[in-house]
């Protein structure tokens, strides 16, 4: 089952929901492995983006989160 990421923005920002998905968000993963490894190599893009918190899901269930991307 495909794993995604959802992010949340900080309030302000001015990111689009296209944005987001030009950034990576929504992409599907095969494992959780993958999918944490995508956002270890894209954690500061994220953040540039004004993404303030991402969950993991596995098709529609929940794995872990909201995790905050703030240092």
């Amino acid at each position: 089952m495909p794993y995604r990421w959802h992010a949340d923005l900080a309030p302000g920002t001015e990111t689009t929901p296209d944005d987001l998905v030009c950034a990576g968000i929504g992409m599907r993963f095969d494992d959780q492995a993958a999918a944490e490894e995508w956002l270890g190599a894209f954690y500061a893009d994220l953040q540039d983006l004004g993404v303030s918190q991402v969950s993991l899901f596995e098709e529609d269930r929940l794995v872990y989160g909201p995790m905050s991307l703030d240092e």
